[in-house]
């Protein structure tokens, strides 16, 4: 390490909040599925900043849009209309087959406003202020109060209690579980459609479809948070478009902006009559036009470069490497996953290999102490699957 990265190490420590434990690399650039450092040592990354950076690093055509944004209008208010904002909405609503958008700021509070809206729904349905949620254990959804309080994961939240309150625990592909917690003052169900923090773990098709049955049943509102297994990642646009069972209200965000801080609430026309109204719900930065033009270019990219074909091309080569690994070495106990959304279970935690591939050039990230998650930029080719392999194994082989 250089002394200048020493430096800029040493300064961040003694200004910047400690709630990361941060790894001892400052990075400077990207190129592609590559990352470089201030010393110029190169990285393939195969985390993306964390399921964001969907369509590689320095993609001209993207940098091209935002920097002709920023010569033209970069915020206004929500009390006015702009172009990028109308662009962005009409667009993410082909791709997700929703009626209504609201734009944020990130993925948290997307599940915010998800929340609020169900609450609202209900509340106008009967008056009452006691509805409950049923979220699902080892969910992440977000550190903001509301997201916090449907994270299945009493770790995160237990220093903040109390939560928003009202809110049951189900378990992710059980569905006597989630009968157990339904009662009259049931308002939503919430779930991601493939766990990411809580270890990879994708719902399944018999237990989605029967979570919508019954909330089709009791009007009951579905909220898909697809904020990391969404925008393309595990094979179609949206995780739940895979299974054919459409939510009520969806959240998204990550690679939406492709590193600018977008994110979304999208819901039905229904829902969207009878819930948020003006005063309910707003915010100073959302759908402003800098953002949204990045939403709108991302999206037209992803149409452009063929982004979820390149998905379904890759994701099975990734996963019989994966697989070939697991075979081999006797502590990796199971692969699991969707698309470019993977992971490897060991029988021991993996912060010793993350970090001996580190030293490597290869960027790894993990989902809970025992896996390695793989969450590469959408436009990876077999070629980088091979180069993370050889890399990744050569670890492997020294533990």
């Amino acid at each position: 390490m250089s002394e200048m990265m020493k430096k800029y190490i040493e300064e961040a420590e003694k200004a910047l909040l400690h709630t990361y434990n941060r790894y001892q690399i400052v990075l400077d650039r990207g190129e592609g599925v590559y990352l470089y450092d201030i010393d110029g040592k190169k990285y393939l990354d195969f985390v993306s900043g964390i399921a964001v950076f969907a369509l590689g690093y320095n993609n001209k055509s993207y940098n091209d849009a935002l920097k002709a944004q920023i010569d033209k209008l970069l915020h206004t208010s929500n009390y006015y209309y702009n172009v990028p904002a109308v662009e962005a909405a009409k667009k993410i609503k082909e791709a997700s087959g929703m009626d209504r958008v609201f734009f944020t700021n990130s993925g948290a509070e997307a599940v915010e406003g998800a929340l609020k809206a169900a609450r609202k729904y209900a509340y106008l349905k009967d008056g009452r202020t006691d509805h409950e949620i049923i979220a699902m254990n080892h969910s992440f959804h977000g550190r903001t109060f509301g997201a916090l309080s449907v994270t299945g994961n009493p770790h995160y939240r237990e220093a903040f209690e109390p939560m928003i309150g009202n809110i049951r625990f189900a378990n992710l592909n059980d569905f006597d579980s989630v009968l157990a917690n339904v009662n009259d003052r049931t308002c939503a169900i919430i779930m991601e459609t493939v766990q990411g923090e809580g270890g990879i773990h994708p719902v399944t098709e018999e237990f989605l479809k029967s979570v919508r049955k019954l909330c089709d049943e009791k009007d009951i509102l579905l909220i898909l948070d697809e904020i990391q297994c969404g925008m393309g990642r595990c094979g179609s646009m949206y995780a739940w478009q895979r299974y054919g069972v459409k939510p009520d209200i969806m959240t998204t965000a990550k690679a939406l902006g492709c590193g600018v801080p977008v994110g979304a609430f999208l819901m039905t026309e229904k829902v969207g009559q009878n819930s948020l109204v003006a005063g309910d719900h707003g915010t100073t930065y959302g759908g402003n036009p800098f953002a949204c033009a990045a939403v709108s270019k991302v999206l037209d990219l992803f149409k452009e470069d063929n982004i979820i074909e390149n998905v379904n091309q890759v994701a099975p080569y990734l996963e019989q490497k994966l697989d070939e690994l697991k075979d081999r070495y006797d502590f990796i106990v199971d692969r699991r996953g969707l698309g470019l959304m993977q992971g490897l279970v060991f029988d021991r935690p993996v912060a010793e290999v993350i970090g001996k591939a580190l030293e490597k050039g290869l960027i790894l990230i993990n989902a809970g102490s025992d896996i390695i998650r793989f969450v590469p930029p959408l436009v990876i080719s077999r070629e980088n699957v091979d180069d993370m392999i050889r890399i990744l194994d050569s670890c492997l082989e020294s533990i």
